[in-house]
């Protein structure tokens, strides 16, 4: 395992990311989330990242706002984009997620999308660990990360 007190986002993010043009429909979309088993896409227009949907964006969106299952994906995605670059730290990562209340991050280097970080990539990385310093380091950060998740708050 890399030394924790060095690790980036590049270590522990997801190279596989799957993406959508913006005018894609919105049943379109989930079909590609569903075949692909995965809980977000980046949303392009002009091989430019403009924007990400979630699961949840489904159901605020879709199911809480009545947006027909034909609609473009650009109607509910959330945008602006944040994102993170491969080579930062992760706990910069869990503190973006933090502030926004996020928890999928695309990363982008270069404009370009390589790959993304979500809250469980960070929580496995904890589960796995059993140096004492890889603890400290990720439980500051997976707390920060769902504080606001918590039945407990």
């Amino acid at each position: 395992m890399t030394d924790p007190k060095n690790m980036t986002i590049a270590d522990v993010m997801t190279k596989s990311v799957v993406s959508v043009d913006s005018s894609m429909n919105v049943q379109e979309t989930a079909k590609m989330m569903e075949d692909a088993k995965v809980g977000a896409v980046i949303v392009m227009e002009n091989n430019t990242p403009v924007g990400i949907i979630t699961d949840r964006d489904f159901t605020a969106k879709i199911v809480a706002h009545v947006y027909p299952i034909t609609a473009p994906v650009k109607q509910i995605m959330s945008s602006p984009i944040f994102s993170v670059s491969s080579d930062e730290s992760i706990r910069s990562a869990a503190d973006l997620m933090h502030e926004r209340g996020i928890r999928k991050l695309p990363v982008i280097d270069n404009d370009k999308v390589v790959g993304i970080i979500t809250a469980s990539d960070i929580v496995n990385l904890l589960a796995v660990s059993t140096e004492d310093d890889i603890k400290d380091i990720y439980f500051h950060s997976v707390a920060k990360i769902f504080t606001n998740y918590s039945p407990y708050n």
